[in-house]
């Protein structure tokens, strides 16, 4: 009988036995440690993607995400998906083919808002600058007033070089330019101050995986009612149904209809762990949060100093509070600094990311993360490191 049976892939062994998987300490630029209580939420019983209680989480995540913004934006959700999910669906729903579009990169995530928005066939032209570093507005201003883009995109909390930008002053340039602002805020948002509204920001995206600690596959995202009324009257539709924000506004409640229609199944249990997240940040407070990010960061850096190495980013107010890079000591494999200090201290840091590769070693200390005697540990786990790996004479 075995030999007649139709299948001919027998059950994978790795699938017959249970995984066990390990507790680490999450001090990496993202995913950040999961606290128990977002853990405990996820787990609850599974609803409906549009039962009425499940909607309600949806509206409690609106409000969430329109304080972590500091927003009254009513186009306010959660893509289902990771950062770069909202990412296409900023750029895909804003842009047309044959539009110019200005990114702003001084980091990997400048690099991908502009292969994106290259993919769905814009006119990209780029500011760059160095790593570590940040644009004056005047740049700004002579790139808008020669590019005419519709869009400009600009990362608030670049992760992979360590810079917080400055944002003050720049949507009202946009706007002067007729130009919409695009801002990714995924490794800042909660750990540095950012005011949607105020700053004049047109489209403001986040990940969940950062500052809120929740598992990642969900990100807000929040439009203003003046990149609504470019992205409802726009000539196409936007190259993906997926992420079309017509779909989207109607279902997360967003377009005043009545009904809300199907679209996709959202990730129902990922919607409660992402509203406790939000919750765990309206009961801090916003400005309580920003400071703890603030002061152990600082307290960090001073710490850096202590046992040898020196912060990658010189200017100390463009530092972002959130992910710190570190100059990769000289002499030093960094792989072999963070393999050790995974191997024998069970925690995660990481090497460089695009343009900061071999350069720095990246350390983040997100929401439950940010605190001094995480700090402490990784100081401890440095200092073994140094005096452990191999260092050359060259």
């Amino acid at each position: 009988l075995a030999s007649m049976s139709p299948l001919y892939v027998p059950p994978p062994e790795c699938l017959l036995k249970s995984f066990t998987v390990p507790r680490r300490y999450l001090f990496g630029p993202g995913p950040s440690n999961v606290p128990p209580r977002i853990l405990t939420a996820g787990s609850q019983p599974m609803l409906g993607h549009l039962h009425a209680e499940t909607i309600e989480i949806m509206d409690h995540i609106k409000s969430g995400i329109q304080y972590a913004f500091q927003t009254q934006n009513r186009m306010t959700l959660a893509v289902s998906g990771p950062g770069h999910a909202a990412m296409e669906c900023a750029i895909f729903n804003s842009v047309e083919c044959g539009d110019s579009v200005l990114i702003a990169v001084n980091g990997i995530w400048g690099e991908r808002a502009a292969e994106i928005a290259e993919r769905i066939g814009a006119k990209v032209n780029k500011i760059v600058t160095s790593a570590g570093s940040y644009f004056r507005n005047d740049e700004i201003e002579q790139a808008l007033s020669k590019y005419k883009p519709v869009l400009f995109f600009l990362t608030h909390g670049e992760s992979s070089t360590g810079v917080v930008h400055p944002i003050d002053g720049i949507g009202e340039l946009c706007h002067r330019y007729n130009c919409l602002f695009l801002v990714d805020s995924v490794a800042a948002l909660g750990g540095s101050p950012i005011y949607m509204d105020k700053q004049d920001i047109d489209i403001m995206y986040t990940g969940s995986q950062k500052v809120l600690n929740v598992p990642p596959g969900t990100a807000p995202i929040s439009f203003s009612e003046r990149a609504c009324c470019r992205i409802f009257s726009r000539k196409t539709k936007p190259v993906s149904y997926f992420l079309d924000l017509s779909w989207l506004a109607n279902y997360w409640g967003c377009d005043r209809k009545s009904a809300r229609a199907y679209h996709h199944t959202g990730p129902v249990t990922a919607l409660y762990s992402l509203r406790e997240g939000l919750a765990i940040l309206a009961e801090t407070g916003l400005e309580n949060s920003w400071k703890r990010h603030k002061d152990v960061a600082a307290y960090f850096h001073e710490g850096l100093e202590r046992i040898g190495l020196k912060p990658f980013v010189e200017d100390k107010k463009a530092r972002l509070p959130t992910v710190t890079t570190i100059v990769a000591p000289p002499g030093y494999d960094w792989r072999e600094i963070t393999g050790y200090i995974m191997k024998n201290h069970n925690i995660e840091i990481s090497g460089g990311l695009g343009p900061s590769v071999g350069m720095v070693l990246r350390v983040g200390l997100m929401g439950c993360n940010s605190n001094k005697p995480y700090v402490d540990m990784i100081l401890e786990a440095l200092t073994d490191a140094l005096k452990h790996c191999h260092k050359s004479k060259v």
